[in-house]
């Protein structure tokens, strides 16, 4: 049974004490429930149906004051309860005035102030239980067949469960502290919570009773605990893996923060260096995933190609801003910046990985590269894509010595390198990416591109899409 509700009436006011006062509209609604419920419970009688035995109804009604003491969480406004065995079992042996006094009773001991709440609660159980236990009798026949039986404990589950959900709905509406629209949105989980779970149980439940004992219900109702146990520990595995899904996306925001802050400590120095970088990550990443690696990987090649240059904040003032050629000297100064990037990276907790891929970005595939002269497989997959992304962008940025180079001759340029600077297989899958993109893509002026852009993973997708 859902603690729909339950949830819902939780902070039900009591009943005005100054007379004075109008009546709260949710009084009028318990009072015209208890009213219904009492009008149903008296058509029932009229037309027939009668109560099962006093000792069956005192047990089940005891197994289901047991329940109430242990809810399992859906999600925050829904709780299921195993009452649902003992109210379907009456519904389905007994009829539904058993069903509602089951129902009823389960609840005796939440009697206590507000009483609206209570009251409230029990007319809305009783009567689900009610309808469940009409549903299940208009099917049966005097020797039900385990279809039949099947059916009937299905159909109490439903309607138990959906008028729940509908009701707590109105209780929410009535009381003006929601929307009844979100509230029947809740029916998907009680239904999903309730029906699937329970209707096998209650149906051996059913079998049981009818061919090998009465008292076997007593055997049966300890795995039927057991099984709603074992359901609430899955929605607890499920809500810590939902929490640490969280966190991760929290670091990840957090490591995308970081690196882009450490980035726009180059743009004092280099305007240039820090638009590079973020061009050099989308590529990179977009590579990755071209190439089949895990999201993972693909993160963490986004990542690397931000602060690849991270580095060159160490440089000596001026190499940076140097309008023309570098001396050999100089050329020397600047092949530096990948050692003191994996340096200053390599202080940041967590950044181990991604100092080592940034210390190799610049190794070549013939062992010519720097700084330790790395050769092909010696060099890391992630470096090796940055290699490629990296020299992609050079080429086809301007700078103030050289105009920027068309992208088709830095392709070409990048094909006559590959096995010798760049690896051939990342090679072959930038291509493959190049060939089919738009010209903002190919220049690294789209949107997404910016530094800006880097912060917000969902603008990186928008814009991938829309290219």
């Amino acid at each position: 049974m859902s603690s729909f509700a339950q949830n819902s009436a939780e902070t039900l006011p009591a009943p005005c004490a100054n007379v004075g006062r109008s009546v709260e509209p949710i009084t009028v609604f318990a009072l015209g429930l208890a009213l219904a419920t009492a009008a149903f419970a008296g058509g029932l009688v009229i037309t027939g149906s009668s109560f099962g035995p006093a000792w069956a109804i005192l047990v089940l009604g005891g197994f289901s004051i047991l329940a109430e003491r242990h809810p399992v969480r859906v999600n925050s406004n829904v709780e299921l309860t195993v009452s649902i065995l003992p109210v379907a079992f009456a519904a389905v042996v007994h009829g539904p005035l058993s069903a509602m006094a089951v129902g009823a009773i389960g609840l005796v001991i939440t009697f206590r102030p507000p009483y609206i709440r209570w009251l409230v609660w029990t007319c809305t159980r009783a009567l689900g239980a009610g309808l469940a236990g009409a549903a299940a009798t208009s099917v049966l026949v005097d020797d039900p067949s385990a279809g039949q039986i099947f059916l009937a404990v299905a159909l109490a589950c439903l309607c138990d469960a959906i008028f729940d959900a509908v009701l707590g709905a109105i209780v929410v509406a009535v009381r003006g502290s929601g929307s009844s629209r979100d509230g029947l949105r809740l029916l998907r989980p009680i239904l999903l919570g309730t029906v699937p779970l329970y209707t096998p149980v209650i149906v051996l439940l059913v079998y049981a009773y009818g061919e090998l004992s009465p008292w076997s219900i007593l055997l049966f109702l300890a795995p039927a605990f057991a099984a709603h146990r074992l359901h609430g520990l899955y929605r607890e595995q499920r809500e810590t893996t939902d929490q640490l899904s969280l966190v991760n996306e929290r670091l990840g925001r957090a490591n995308l923060s970081f690196a882009t802050a450490l980035v726009a400590a180059l743009d004092a120095r280099d305007q240039y260096t820090a638009g590079h970088s973020a061009a050099v990550a989308v590529y990179a990443r977009d590579i990755a995933e071209r190439m089949g690696l895990p999201p993972e990987e693909q993160q963490l090649v986004h990542l690397c190609g931000l602060v690849h240059d991270i580095g060159k904040v160490g440089l000596p003032a001026g190499l940076l801003e140097k309008p023309g050629a570098l001396t050999l000297d100089e050329r020397r100064r600047m092949e530096e910046h990948s050692i003191i990037g994996e340096r200053i990276l390599a202080n940041v907790e967590d950044y181990t990985e991604i100092a080592r891929i940034v210390r190799h970005h610049h190794e070549r595939m013939d062992g010519n590269g720097y700084p330790d002269r790395l050769l092909a497989s010696e060099i890391p997959l992630l470096s090796r894509i940055i290699a490629v992304a990296d020299a992609y962008n050079a080429m086809t940025s301007g700078r103030p010595y050289r105009d920027a180079m068309p992208s088709r001759v830095a392709r070409f340029r990048l094909a006559q390198a590959a096995g010798t600077q760049f690896d051939t297989t990342v090679v072959a899958a930038f291509e493959a990416i190049l060939a089919g993109s738009s010209d903002t893509y190919l220049s690294g002026v789209r949107p997404d591109f910016a530094i800006e852009a880097q912060r917000q993973p969902a603008l990186l997708e928008r814009a991938a899409i829309v290219a």
